[in-house]
């Protein structure tokens, strides 16, 4: 969790930082600070609460300086209070930290004991004490943060300033992000792009292990042994007007609206014109290891392992192949039989997901090949996996994730066709172009879906005050109910539960009666007489029934108190349709209710924490 920024260069920084912090206020919200040299000492300003709490307080007092590092805070170690916010201080050291020290209790007590006084609850002040210890033992204050952070079990992003030597900053990483932007007489750290696309789309993905020190002139990469390296320099493709809302009330609207074009991108150039055949370079697998595959292992956390388990039905149905899944998070506490037949693939929008970057190694070290599904470029699981199809989703801001669930599909069922090509179960070329005509009507059907979202909103108010709901749905429609839970509990803070449809007798019919919502996804397919049934039930008891189903379905406005439509979709293809007015729902209501729709609380984007 947590965001970092941090800046050494030629222009006064405090507006550069808070700006970079108002990007990055997703992967935290608990607290924020900053520490800026003002040309005689380190000037401190923090604050509880959001990032505007701080932005009163920095204007309030101004400080000018060209150098400073800045934070804002997702509370793992202390109370989200001013004490415990960033930046850390002893003497001339400040420190902003992402991650967990996880041996910092036995370090604090080795520095109590030594004379150290602390004055917060957090992981983060033994890392600046640790610094402030021995910084006197070494001639530079990045040999000082290398023996440091040798001290250190556990994740970092750490960025250090040193007011006794303000010309630089020292940065390091070990499984927590950090990308370092190289600019002109400038140089910048934050924890992702966001916070420094309007400076410098040139930017160096630090490796775990890896340390940097920036100064106006340059930066100088060092690898964990702390031997020069030269990391790649890369450019972001992404428009740094795309991370603002241009228009829309809140980013998750926007990106909610984004869906078609992302979609669109996450399609481009991987499809043959004429042949259509499914290209994707990316995925480095030998076609003997694609043919003699045993089972399909998808690792993933929330919204990633939804999107997953819709993958299950395509990829089975497609490809013959067997898949699993696994939460991440439960992976490696067991024992899983992984065999060198197996591809493990890791979900991930950030692409640092603790739980599943863990996973996945230790999928790799029992023998499995790996690949990835994820958003960000050059991230920790993309490297780790080598193989890895982008979602090209672009900066998804909101906390709920919409764009990068649809897009993560897309990639999904790219693969899905992929895989089915390379076992020759699509030789036929009449069958494929059925296929791949189909998938290409997705965009513009997701487009008539959002455009369901007047109805949809005027609906909403009726679910303001409830405090519970269900969502049910049969097949490749149970993870879509699930994930419409989701969302609804996420930003609106009313309980929600998703259920397979054929499990509603097996315990909950019991909360059935007047008062409960409940939302079913019944599109025409093979379920669809099931499905009905179980919407008869929930009448039977008065509840209030939401449906959404595909045009040409009949049967649903008999029941439903709302009934909400979009375009029939091919069956292996339909949940990137019907999850849209699950999104808008959930939205509509947390906007009516006026929760905090882009940062609900006790939330942040990235879990880069276990």
């Amino acid at each position: 969790m947590c965001g970092i920024v941090g800046y050494v260069g030629h222009q006064p920084c405090g507006s550069i930082l808070i700006e970079g912090l108002r990007r990055l206020e997703y992967r935290g919200y608990d607290s924020a600070g900053l520490a800026i040299y003002n040309g005689e000492e380190l000037v401190r300003v923090r604050s509880e609460g959001k990032l505007a709490n701080l932005e009163r307080a920095f204007m309030a007092a101004p400080v000018v300086g060209t150098v400073g590092i800045a934070h804002t805070r997702w509370a793992t170690h202390g109370r989200p209070v001013e004490k415990n916010a960033h930046p850390h201080r002893v003497g001339d050291i400040v420190v902003v930290h992402n991650g967990i020290i996880e041996n910092y209790a036995e370090l604090r007590a080795e520095l109590i004991a030594g004379g150290a006084v602390f004055e917060s609850e957090t992981d983060t002040e033994v890392a600046a004490q640790l610094i402030a210890k021995h910084r006197g033992s070494f001639g530079s204050l990045h040999e000082t943060v290398r023996f440091a952070i040798s001290l250190i079990r556990g994740s970092y992003a750490l960025v250090v300033l040193d007011g006794g030597n303000p010309d630089e900053i020292v940065a390091a990483r070990q499984a927590s992000p950090l990308v370092l932007g190289l600019g002109e007489g400038e140089q910048f750290a934050a924890s992702d792009v966001p916070a420094i696309m309007a400076h410098t789309r040139n930017v160096i993905f630090l490796m775990d292990g890896d340390s940097a020190i920036l100064r106006r002139e340059g930066i100088s990469v060092f690898d964990e042994s702390g031997a020069a390296v030269e990391r790649p320099v890369k450019r972001i493709a992404w428009d740094p007007i795309s991370a603002e809302k241009q228009g829309y009330k809140h980013f998750m609207l926007k990106e909610i609206h984004e869906q078609p074009a992302r979609i669109v991108d996450t399609l481009r150039g991987r499809i043959a014109a004429g042949t259509n055949m499914v290209e994707i370079p990316e995925l480095n697998l030998e076609p003997a290891f694609l043919r003699d595959i045993d089972r399909i292992i998808i690792i993933a956390c929330g919204t990633s392992y939804h999107s997953g388990m819709v993958a299950r039905y395509t990829i089975e149905s497609l490809a013959r192949v067997p898949v699993e899944l696994e939460l991440a998070s439960e992976f490696r506490y067991r024992d899983p039989v992984v065999t060198e037949r197996t591809l493990a693939i890791a979900i991930s929008q950030s692409g640092e997901t603790a739980d599943t970057l863990a996973a996945i190694r230790e999928a790799k070290r029992l023998g499995a090949k790996t690949a990835a599904v994820c958003n960000v470029m050059e991230s920790t699981i993309a490297r780790e996996c080598g193989s890895v199809i982008y979602t090209q989703a672009g900066p998804e801001i909101g906390v709920a994730s919409t764009k990068a669930f649809t897009t993560q599909l897309t990639a999904l069922y790219l693969f899905a066709l992929w895989l089915a090509q390379h076992r020759g179960l699509l030789d036929d070329a009449e069958r494929r172009a059925e296929l791949v005509g189909a998938f290409r009507q997705i965009p513009g059907m997701v487009e008539q879906a959002i455009a369901l979202e007047p109805q949809i909103r005027a609906m909403a108010k009726e679910l303001v005050h409830a405090t519970s709901c269900l969502f049910l749905g049969r097949g490749a429609q149970f993870p879509i109910a699930l994930e419409g839970a989701l969302k609804l509990k996420e930003i609106s803070y009313i309980h929600a539960e998703g259920y397979a449809a054929g499990e509603m007798k097996h315990g909950p019919i019991a909360l059935i009666d007047e008062t409960l919502p409940v939302v079913v996804i019944a599109p025409e397919n093979g379920h669809f007489e099931k499905v009905m049934s179980n919407v008869e039930e929930v009448k039977a008891r008065g509840g209030r029934l939401i449906v959404v189903t595909t045009a040409g379905a009949h049967g649903p406005e008999r029941f439903a108190d709302h009934v909400f439509v979009v375009p029939k979709a091919h069956p292996l293809f339909e949940s990137i349709v019907t999850v849209i007015p699950l999104q808008l729902l959930s939205y509509c209501v947390a906007d009516a209710k006026g929760t905090d729709v882009d940062q609900p609380r006790n939330l942040a984007k990235s879990v880069t924490v276990e």
